[in-house]
């Protein structure tokens, strides 16, 4: 039997619910099914809040699934155990509730076909993560086509919801004075902390019997403190586990971390050797952390305030918010220079594409393709860091070491890519594919900003023309190593051993 209930009561704002199909609520339901995809975390979350208030409203238990698969694109040892331990944070953290866990981990490519569908069969309201990028849209319109009750998608990337912009910004200053305009009213719009207090569920008694004998659940608590299981997936075992731990639990340590001891030196986070940047994007990435969190954490630091905001938004990056310039830079990273991304990704479905570049950036790279260049580089040698640049080198040894790479020196990065490539789209090419392989917090509408920025996404026309490059922005490894001191980072990564021998 299917019916529609009376609007749902929730502190979700609609505008961050996407009802994805015409089907309505199943009120012969067993459960609410939260299929977590994106947002791999229960507090400050607006999917699961969401799903929250469907089992409340329908007096059904609810169940969150969450699964990995192994045949995607770049899967890895250092993604996979970055997801599973924040799988086993997940676990831990719903073991005392009502809400049911299930956690699934494929173990061949395929495996896990069929077990969202036979969920959903058994579901009310299914309830998912909307998020831009990678392969989830088109999983999630396969979904669809799977599921026969109300399906819906939210929304919980960021500050300002995705479908508040109406178009794409084409700058950050644009984007930027968009928010100055308009972030304010949601920035009263936060999930709850706790979406599990004072709300009474029913108790979820058990998982349907045939899912867990066709998809067996995962021992999450043990594979996350095992990486060595890995070996027996289907996945790529020559990028090792990352050297620093995913989950909610570390993410929580993270943010902490940055508040109280790194966030009063923020303006020095270009320099390598100094560690004071957030390092938080990976955990946003994998919804280990929240940006409503983070922000909130931020501005009870500063003892900041909304009526502390200028009354004219100008654009600028600086005393907008009428707070110190740590804060004020950080917060234009986090919510500016990140949600950008999630601008572009939304609307547009060729974001990784060399035509979604401006026209003038094409038009410059492409006058100037046929320009000899002094060295060129294939895949094989920028991944195995045998290039002529030390400074380079160095980088991307930290990047297939770390799973992370200095901000400032990932800018240098693509632009040496660029420039020792045979043309712009080989290079867009080579930094997507590095990226991708080895940044945990790849694959993500910010990583894609910062790989087409340099392409001249975000940017304007830049004097003098230059070879290769044209109009695009300009950088070099020496004047790199003059702004910013690297004497220290070349030791720790330029001169060991090749990591590949």
């Amino acid at each position: 039997m299917a019916s529609e209930p009376k609007k749902l009561k929730s502190n979700v704002p609609d505008l961050r619910v996407r009802v994805v199909n015409e089907a309505v609520v199943s009120s012969d339901g067993e459960y609410v099914l939260y299929w977590m995809i994106a947002n791999r975390r229960v507090d400050s979350n607006f999917s699961f809040e969401r799903a929250v208030d469907w089992a409340v409203e329908l007096k059904k238990p609810l169940l969150v699934l969450e699964a990995l698969r192994c045949g995607y694109r770049w899967a890895s040892d250092r993604i996979h155990h970055f997801v599973i331990q924040g799988m086993a944070d997940n676990q831990q953290r719903l073991v005392d509730t009502p809400v049911g866990y299930y956690p699934y981990l494929e173990k061949n490519a395929g495996e896990g076909r069929g077990l969202l569908a036979a969920l959903a069969e058994k579901a009310s309201v299914v309830v998912s993560d909307d998020f831009p990028c990678f392969f989830l849209p088109k999983m999630l319109a396969s979904a669809n086509r799977q599921i026969g009750c109300r399906f819906e998608l939210v929304d919980s990337n960021g500050l300002l919801p995705m479908r508040a912009a109406p178009k794409v910004f084409s700058r950050a200053y644009d984007f930027r004075r968009y928010l100055q305009k308009n972030l304010l009213p949601h920035l009263n719009e936060m999930p709850q902390s706790n979406p599990l207090a004072r709300r009474k569920l029913k108790p979820l008694q058990k998982i349907p019997a045939q899912c867990l004998k066709t998809w067996p659940a995962a021992d999450v608590a043990r594979l996350a403190n095992e990486p060595e299981w890995l070996k027996v997936l289907p996945i790529d075992h020559g990028v090792c586990v990352a050297p620093f731990n995913g989950g909610t639990v570390a993410a929580g340590k993270q943010i902490r971390s940055f508040v109280k001891s790194k966030l009063k030196d923020y303006l020095e986070r270009n320099q390598p050797e100094r560690d004071v940047a957030s390092g938080l994007s990976p955990y946003l990435h994998f919804g280990h952390a929240s940006a409503h969190a983070v922000f909130q954490a931020t501005a009870k630091e500063e003892g900041w305030s909304s009526g502390a905001v200028a009354e004219k938004a100008t654009g600028s990056s600086r005393g907008w918010w009428g707070a110190s310039e740590p804060f004020e830079s950080f917060a234009d990273e986090l919510i500016t220079w990140r949600e950008l991304g999630y601008n572009m990704c939304w609307q547009r479905p060729d974001y990784d594409q060399y035509e979604s570049l401006p026209e003038w950036a094409q038009k410059t790279l492409e006058e100037h393709t046929k320009d000899k260049r002094e060295h060129v580089y294939d895949l094989e040698e920028f991944e195995y860091s045998r290039t002529h640049d030390p400074l380079w080198n160095a980088a991307q040894r930290q990047l297939v070491q770390d799973g992370r790479m200095h901000n400032y020196l990932r800018m240098l990065w693509g632009k040496k890519i660029l420039q020792w490539t045979n043309h712009p789209q080989d290079a867009l090419e080579i930094m997507i594919e590095l990226n991708n392989k080895y940044a945990v917090d790849g694959r993500n509408p910010n990583s894609y900003s910062g790989i087409f920025w340099v392409l001249g996404r975000y940017d304007r026309a830049w004097g003098p023309e230059r070879p290769i490059f044209g109009k695009i922005r300009y950088m070099t490894s020496e004047n790199t190593a003059r702004k910013v001191r690297v004497k220290d980072y070349l030791r720790q990564y330029g001169r060991q051993a090749e990591l590949f021998e």
